[in-house]
């Protein structure tokens, strides 16, 4: 699909979209044969309170879609600032992100990773197309939340928070 704007230029798009400062997440799920599979992904977003519902986005050609698509459940970590090299590992193609790894027990048989700052274990509930991308909506069955300050992605590199970690009682009205 073309823009209608045809001095559209989509590099130029990307470099405007990475001045929004994003969370990093590792999304987590089962292949058929029950393997882990994971992707880092910063297309993470809230979707609904009632019921909790939450969205991230994958590419239509990554290796890992039909992962995805076919399991009826995905896990969201939010990592934390001190997480950086585990969103490399699981940002590279072509090996095995969880060698080594100790995971933790999840609701939903699906890989969990510890020491995140939060994490959302999820029911797949919709698939939309999204242009080059399919959109993930899920249904939260279970969730934790740490004090650990989440890592930032911005400009096409990392960031520290400048105040971290979560306060769930906390009333912000």
């Amino acid at each position: 699909m073309t823009h209608p704007n045809s001095s559209f230029d989509p590099k130029a798009f990307r470099r405007a979209l990475g001045l929004f400062a994003t969370g990093v997440t590792i999304v987590t799920t089962r292949a058929a044969d029950g393997t882990p599979v994971g992707i880092t992904a910063n297309s993470f977003n809230s979707v609904s309170l009632q019921p909790p519902m939450v969205l991230w986005s994958l590419a239509k050609n990554a290796r890992s879609l039909a992962s995805f698509s076919e399991c009826g459940y995905w896990n969201v970590h939010i990592l934390s600032n001190e997480q950086e090299a585990l969103s490399n590992r699981f940002a590279r193609a072509g090996e095995d992100k969880f060698a080594g790894m100790a995971l933790d027990q999840s609701a939903n048989g699906v890989a969990l990773i510890p020491d995140c700052t939060a994490r959302f274990q999820c029911r797949n509930a919709f698939q939309y197309e999204g242009g080059d991308h399919i959109i993930f909506v899920g249904e939260v069955i279970e969730y934790d939340a740490s004090q650990r300050p989440p890592l930032l992605y911005v400009t096409g590199d990392y960031a520290l928070a400048a105040q971290g970690g979560t306060d769930l009682d906390r009333n912000p009205g």
